[in-house]
């Protein structure tokens, strides 16, 4: 489909010489005399670009531009003018104008402009359709009180740059809330850089951390950034930080003390404005009694501490979840809805989800994925539907007990469905690989070979 061209320019000659030019380039170009008569033509059709005059009877063009931002018509707006100073091109760029260029117009330069312009907006509204899918796929669902405490929290502490350590249990949404934090933050146009120090070996953390010059060790090719370099002026996401080595913890406290680092191989510092922001699925102060972990760290990391619950703790955000992902996937699938019969709600409600949303996110999307019928019941659902949750038994001393007794028993019946394989049994439980093995590690439980 043809871009459409709207020239604004009192001047017969300009209005038809552009005009002739732009349809034998392949656009539709239409023309008006006025800012009055521009305005009324946006309001009428939609338009790629708008060649507008500064110097135009009636409202002048960049009061029209002004109109137009008011309006929310987002043309691309190109300024043109036989009498440009600086002064108008600087006020008609803060107007939110592409570019400005001077009579006698080059015809080329022209139809150049205009393509750029063109392409500028494609990639604005393709930016923006993006930023609406992450905002959709990384939406904080949920009004329990827990949620509406956690929004607000946010609300306040993400216009700051103060640091924040995020705990809670895998798959409950921590990543979530850094994003949330990110972008009600003033660095909300930079990028959020994170990574995962669990998911990292040990001896690429360093360099995935700080970078690398070339020649720095076997295999470092070509100079590498790293990621607090490439958060400068940005957020950083530091995931599982408690799973950092102890020599890697020294060297982050140093970048949060100082604000500046060298990469691997070089002994000239980097400084950088990073805002960090840690999140960790284990008891910290537990990992500093064990020594696995650096007290001075923890304070440097735990300046605003958060705390997201974990999903059994806010049941009544279940069917919301289950909405918003039945939705979502629909959605990507090319599927319509699901419709969930009120007792597979109410049986998702009473199941203790051990792997939180994301194992919620991932029963939902094998449900849109596998389930023919528009409807869904409780014969549907994966085998959790005839679990009771742990809470409702009383035969142990303590929470912690009961908890690692059901956890154990949930672990055993997902490696029986995997056939003993710990990857797959993590991935039909909605949690990550490694994690599953710490808690087969504190739970007693042996992989394939010792189960064998």
């Amino acid at each position: 489909m043809s871009e459409s061209i709207l020239i604004v320019d009192d001047e017969r000659g300009i209005r038809e010489t552009l005009s002739a030019v732009l349809r034998d380039e392949g656009f539709i170009a239409e023309s008006v005399e006025s800012g009055e008569a521009c305005l009324k033509a946006l309001a009428q059709r939609a338009f790629g670009c708008v060649l507008l005059d500064v110097w135009l009877p009636g409202i002048n063009g960049l009061e029209t531009l002004k109109q137009m931002r008011e309006s929310n018509f987002d043309a691309a707006v190109v300024i043109i003018s036989g009498h440009g100073n600086v002064e108008t091109a600087v006020r008609a760029t803060k107007l939110g104008a592409f570019d400005f260029i001077e009579k006698p117009l080059s015809i080329e330069k022209t139809v150049l402009t205009v393509r750029n312009a063109l392409r500028q907006r494609q990639l604005q509204r393709a930016n923006a359709e993006m930023s609406a899918e992450l905002s959709e796929e990384y939406a904080m669902v949920g009004e329990s009180v827990a949620m509406r405490a956690l929004r607000k929290q946010i609300a306040v502490v993400a216009p700051t740059d103060g640091r924040v350590l995020i705990s809670g249990e895998s798959g409950a949404g921590k990543e979530l809330v850094a994003r949330a934090i990110h972008a009600q933050s003033r660095r909300a146009a930079a990028p959020f850089i994170e990574i995962n120090s669990a998911a990292i070996p040990e001896e690429l953390i360093e360099s995935e951390l700080f970078g690398h010059v070339k020649g720095a060790f076997t295999g470092a090719t070509a100079a590498k950034k790293g990621k607090f370099e490439l958060a400068d002026g940005a957020t950083l996401f530091l995931d599982e930080v408690s799973d950092m080595s102890a020599n890697v913890q020294a060297k982050v406290l140093r970048v949060l003390e100082e604000q500046r680092f060298e990469p691997v191989g070089s002994n000239t510092p980097i400084n950088v404005d990073v805002r960090v922001i840690a999140a960790t699925n284990k008891r910290l102060d537990e990992e500093i009694e064990k020594g696995t972990f650096r007290s001075d760290l923890f304070f440097r990391l735990n300046v605003i501490p958060f705390e997201v619950p974990p999903l059994r703790e806010r049941v009544e955000d279940v069917p919301l979840l289950i909405d918003h992902f039945n939705q979502r996937f629909a959605t990507a699938y090319g599927k319509k809805p699901k419709q969930f019969d009120s007792d597979a709600i109410d049986i998702m409600q009473r199941y203790s989800w051990p792997g939180n949303v994301r194992e919620l996110r991932n029963t939902i999307e094998r449900v849109v994925i596998m389930h023919q019928n528009h409807r869904v019941a409780v014969k549907d659902l994966p085998a959790f539907g005839d679990a009771e949750p742990p809470a409702s038994s009383y035969r142990f001393p303590s929470f912690k007990e009961a908890s690692d007794a059901y956890h154990r028993e949930f672990i055993q019946r997902k490696l029986d469905e995997a056939d003993g394989n710990v990857a797959r049994a993590a991935e039909l439980m909605g949690i990550d690989r490694s994690h599953l093995y710490r808690r087969m590690r504190a739970l007693g439980i042996g992989g394939r070979s010792e189960r064998a």
